[in-house]
């Protein structure tokens, strides 16, 4: 029988889902049991981006960041080519793509990596877009399911991520709500997305964890720190953030000041002055204690 394991979803309340141990133990790597939460770090922009920004050297980008992060979503390519096979950071894989920013839509992805490479790589989860109400919407779904159904089968999670292609303007409560919770009844264990206006009603129908992805890069830091705030007390259970880490001037203090939010519940004024300090120190900057560090 399978074991139940609870995360913190929103304020004062908990979501349970029952699972095998495998899988449960995988999750828990990710989502920090201590305070059911997780700072993740995005690494995978190369797949569709090229060489992006600050992110043309994987290695030189990651390094410093993986003792601060809860897990890495990368690619097969960076993870065997740029992060340390002796780190004890939980793996994220990326296993969809197929699809450019020159091309003619980011919609058409396909599963790209096999589950059996995830085996090989010893992944604590496998990640996969949808692009519900694209033209695409049929393929990457069942995409999605076939994900999930070989993931239970070897104990993996599947993280379904809600993309929006170039349609930035889907970004709303009600589309994310539909992707989210279509996502979910395909069997996804927890699901990546936007945070949007009214997303209290993006968390509350969907029934497995929702982390909130970072985005473009922000104007400021303080921009940054409101918005994982705000996913926070709306009810995610963490933040999936790329840009807005590794393209600040300073990295460390960035993903550091954000720890603080997501495990530590510091407000955005905190954040920012657990950033401003981390930047003339090495040491750990700790406002409020918590299990999670």
């Amino acid at each position: 029988m399978g074991e139940t394991v609870i995360f913190r979803c929103r304020r004062n309340s908990v979501r349970a889902e029952r699972m095998d141990w495998g899988m449960k133990n995988r999750l828990s790597r990710i989502i920090k049991p201590e305070t059911g939460r997780t700072v993740m770090l995005a690494v995978d922009h190369g797949y569709f981006m090229g060489p992006t920004h600050k992110l043309e050297e994987p290695r030189k980008t990651t390094e410093p960041l993986l003792a601060h992060s809860d897990a890495i979503m990368c690619t097969r390519g960076v993870l065997r080519t740029s992060i340390n096979p002796g780190s004890t950071v939980p793996i994220v894989l990326r296993v969809s793509g197929g699809a450019s920013i020159i091309g003619e839509s980011l919609t058409n992805e396909a599963i790209t990596t096999s589950v059996r490479d995830a085996v090989r790589l010893n992944v604590a989860a496998m990640a996969l877009s949808i692009f519900v109400g694209s033209a695409h919407e049929h393929q990457t779904l069942t995409n999605l399911g076939k994900l999930v159904n070989e993931g239970e089968e070897h104990g993996i999670p599947v993280l379904a991520v809600t993309a929006v292609g170039k349609e930035l303007e889907k970004r709303d409560a009600r589309y994310l709500a539909l992707a989210c919770r279509i996502a979910a009844e395909i069997g996804a264990h927890f699901v990546k997305t936007y945070y949007c206006e009214d997303f209290g009603k993006v968390v509350k129908g969907c029934p497995v964890p929702l982390v909130v992805a970072g985005g473009p890069k922000l104007e400021t830091e303080l921009d940054a720190f409101q918005l994982a705030y705000d996913a926070i007390q709306d009810g995610a259970v963490g933040v999936d953030m790329g840009r807005n880490i590794w393209q600040s001037e300073h990295p460390v203090p960035m993903i550091k000041a954000i720890r603080e939010i997501v495990h530590g519940g510091v407000t955005v004024r905190e954040a920012q002055e657990v950033y401003d300090r981390s930047k003339n120190t090495k040491e750990q900057v700790i406002l409020r204690p918590s299990l999670a560090r």
